[in-house]
């Protein structure tokens, strides 16, 4: 069995303009002075991260190492959130998303995919640079207005739209393989791929790609209703990436996993500080260690209520303790006793045949 690894941070959410968060260098510091081994780090903010530069430079891509390692850092994945969402960005989403993308392809659909396209095969190519095994994205989504559908569902509409996001995605998937770099969906409510159902229709769509794999957050899994343990048993194989976010649903007369258009604070469903909230993460932890998943444990800091600096603190010091050691010996092994087969027939009472 394997270690797992940890614990990493992911760095979008505390990037800001005030030091030490608007540099690589400092940011870097700070997670290493909490405790962090590792960082996820975020593409689309080249003051942070040159994606281009990293693709195309080996120089680049070993100073960054070079800044990381001078505090005791590696990478433990790149992340393309941002440009993985506008793979696939259904009409009525366009002005939500125009953001993520550059200016000048902004409000094109289709400049704005093709960019999006090249960007990810940008990160294949930087990951393999940076020596990484595993790379986070979305999935972007044209069939999620129709979740919950009505008029009722429309099962071609659902088939044509997993048949063209397959179509998209298996020319990105096909350059992460040539980069010998898994892609993780990360499962998420807004995404296409939101739990095992969708990631399973998208994975046969793309012929059981090699590359094709999940970045387990359990937190949208527990929002779901999901059982997110057995979630690791079926789907373990394809787990290569794993952010550690708690949650918890509180029952609400006036409310449900929809949320009523209220702020996350006011929502039955929440995000929270790992611990804080209703996950069992020593199940997670256990389970994922016993199905060696060769990956890190990143905190994604979320929370609707703790300040995230704080959470960022508590979080090294949660994944610390719960990353499980594993035991190169089985506990047995010192009552084992001969394992050859002779001496196996002679407790069962049987005589060697000549």
């Amino acid at each position: 069995m394997k270690t797992l690894q940890g614990p990493s941070i992911f760095l979008s959410q505390f990037i800001s303009d005030r030091p030490p968060f608007n540099q690589l260098d400092t940011m870097a510091a700070w997670a290493a002075g909490l405790g962090y081994k590792a960082v996820q780090l975020p593409t689309h903010l080249p003051h942070i991260f040159d994606l281009a530069k990293a693709a195309n430079s080996l120089d680049y891509c070993a100073q960054v190492c070079e800044t990381l390692g001078n505090v005791g850092l590696q990478i433990s994945e790149l992340s393309t959130h941002f440009q993985g969402q506008l793979i696939a960005v259904h009409p009525a989403y366009d002005q939500a998303f125009a953001g993520f993308a550059p200016e000048a392809v902004r409000h094109d659909p289709v400049a704005r995919q093709q960019w999006a396209e090249s960007t990810l095969m940008l990160a294949a190519r930087a990951s393999r640079n940076l020596g990484l095994k595993a790379h986070a994205t979305f999935s972007g989504s044209l069939a999620w207005p129709f979740f919950y559908p009505w008029p009722p569902h429309n099962p071609v509409l659902v088939d044509e739209a997993f048949r063209e996001l397959s179509r998209r995605w298996l020319p990105v998937l096909n350059r992460f393989d040539e980069a010998g770099v898994d892609l993780c969906f990360e499962l998420h409510p807004g995404e296409d791929l939101h739990d095992g159902v969708t990631f399973g229709r998208f994975l046969e769509l793309t012929g059981e790609h090699p590359r094709c794999h999940i970045l387990y957050d359990p937190s949208h899994m527990l929002l779901q209703h999901m059982d997110y343990l057995g979630f690791i048993d079926c789907w373990h194989s394809r787990i290569r990436a794993f952010h550690v976010k708690d949650a918890e649903f509180n029952p609400s007369a006036n409310s449900g996993v929809y949320g009523g258009y209220q702020p996350w604070v006011d929502r039955p469903g929440r995000f929270r500080s790992p611990g804080d909230g209703q996950i069992d993460f020593k199940g997670i932890f256990s389970k994922l260690a016993r199905y060696d998943y060769p990956g890190w444990a990143t905190l994604e800091w979320e929370c609707c209520l703790k300040e995230g600096q704080t959470g960022a603190r508590e979080g090294a010091k949660f994944i610390a303790e719960h990353i499980i050691r594993v035991s190169e010996h089985n506990f047995e092994d010192y009552a084992g006793g001969q394992h050859d087969r002779e001496a196996a027939r002679a407790l069962l009472g049987l005589t060697s045949r000549g």
